[in-house]
């Protein structure tokens, strides 16, 4: 076994913190805090860099705290349990920076102060639970090699944290995962998702939807496949198979600050790459000569159309963003302004060389991962934008996951 005694420098992306081995190489180590002296084991031991596991906290920072759940610092799920709220915005803020920084070069990233949750605990209206072998639910542990089972969680809504025990399985033979979903006037859906076709077997007492979901395709085991999400007045039908923010306080302060940084007018384009089942479009359709949707999946498109469907402005285009956005070039003009909302991979190279070649006035760029950002956002800047800012939101709390939304004009 090596172990080392490091001091920790600064937390980083992906809920570790910083510190030097004896020989300058670089060791992250899981729920540690900047400026703690602590015993390490290493786990991970490469050319450039190493990876440790805390065993020892030899002097611990002034601003650790008590962990509120039981199982931190087994369960992969929380990060910053052990750091006060208000350090959390500000390590967040801090990351996103250097990440701006030293991946994409840019010299001094203009970041807003990060737009903090409302609820620190309990905020999640959407939460995937792995099975263990004897159908046990929980989560990935730490190591990420296993299901934890879990006793207690304090991230789900109170809807969800009330039935989530009820869930009960024989085996994890049938199903690969189970996500509940808290949607409109506490109303709860089970998915069970698998790669088998055939219906796995459950009981469920409550009064609540349950779907079988494979290969996108939704079997109705009671109720609807789909659920009502109310954001900032306006409804949205989530189907079981679609992608909706998991934080609903946030999703609304997020649209509120798209309102306010993108001016259209009624002689405006609005591109809505990586569309989703339309929370931005349906706030800016009324607004806009015209919206154009991109989405690649089926079950969000079809929640789209829905959602949308009292617009008679709105086009929805069903693939991929680097497949659509080229055929889109020659009749979109500079009034066109873009909102791209990617998946954590970031804008595909070809979709990005596409929205270039359009040239929007203003690109708001809605992300879930400030190293892809970087990366993107000195695509963008090379070809002939200028980032106005960055402003964080903590839909996340207790994790090191930092979603922002960048503000690009052209030059």
């Amino acid at each position: 076994m090596t172990t080392f005694d490091v001091t920790l420098e600064k937390l980083t992306y992906g809920g570790e913190a910083m510190g030097r081995l004896p020989d300058g190489r670089a060791v992250f180590v899981p729920f540690g805090l900047p400026n703690e002296q602590v015993r390490v084991e290493l786990t991970e031991d490469k050319k450039n860099f190493a990876r440790g596991k805390l065993i020892d906290l030899l002097k611990a920072s002034s601003e650790r705290i008590e962990p509120k759940c039981k199982h931190f610092g087994k369960c992969g799920g929380c990060h910053y349990q052990n750091l006060p709220y208000e350090k959390q915005l500000q390590a967040k803020t801090e990351i996103l920076r250097d990440q701006l920084q030293r991946i994409g070069k840019i010299e001094n990233p203009q970041i807003r102060q990060m737009i903090a949750s409302p609820l620190e605990w309990n905020y999640r209206n959407h939460v995937q639970f792995h099975l263990t072998a004897e159908g046990k639910v929980g989560f990935i542990n730490a190591k990420g090699n296993s299901t934890l089972p879990i006793e207690e969680c304090h991230l789900p809504e109170t809807g969800i944290n009330a039935f989530w025990r009820e869930l009960q399985f024989e085996s994890n033979k049938e199903v690969d995962r189970v996500s509940l979903r808290a949607g409109q006037n506490e109303e709860l859906m089970v998915v069970l998702e698998s790669e088998n076709p055939e219906t796995p077997e459950i009981e469920i007492e409550a009064d609540v939807s349950v779907v079988h979901l494979f290969d996108e395709h939704a079997i109705v085991l009671a109720g609807q496949d789909n659920l009502l999400f109310n954001i900032s007045g306006k409804d949205f039908r989530v189907s079981a198979a679609s992608f909706f923010q998991v934080n609903t306080v946030m999703a609304e302060k997020m649209v509120e600050y798209l309102i306010s940084k993108l001016p259209v007018t009624p002689s405006t384009t609005l591109l809505d790459v990586y569309c989703g089942v339309g929370l931005f479009s349906k706030f800016f359709a009324a607004k806009c000569q015209q919206v154009i949707g991109i989405e690649t999946s089926e079950s969000a498109c079809e929640d789209f159309a829905f959602n949308l469907d009292e617009f008679d402005n709105v086009e929805l285009y069903e693939g991929a963003a680097e497949d659509v956005l080229p055929g889109l070039a020659g009749r979109l003009d500079s009034s066109t302004y873009a909102i791209v909302d990617p998946p954590r991979a970031g804008i595909e190279r070809h979709a990005l060389d596409a929205i270039l070649s359009i040239k929007p006035q203003i690109i708001a760029y809605v992300s879930c991962d400030p190293s892809t950002l970087a990366r993107d956002a000195a695509r963008l800047i090379y070809g002939g934008y200028r980032l106005v800012d960055v402003t964080p939101f903590d839909l996340f709390p207790q994790t090191y996951h930092i979603e922002s939304i960048s503000i690009f004009e052209t030059i």
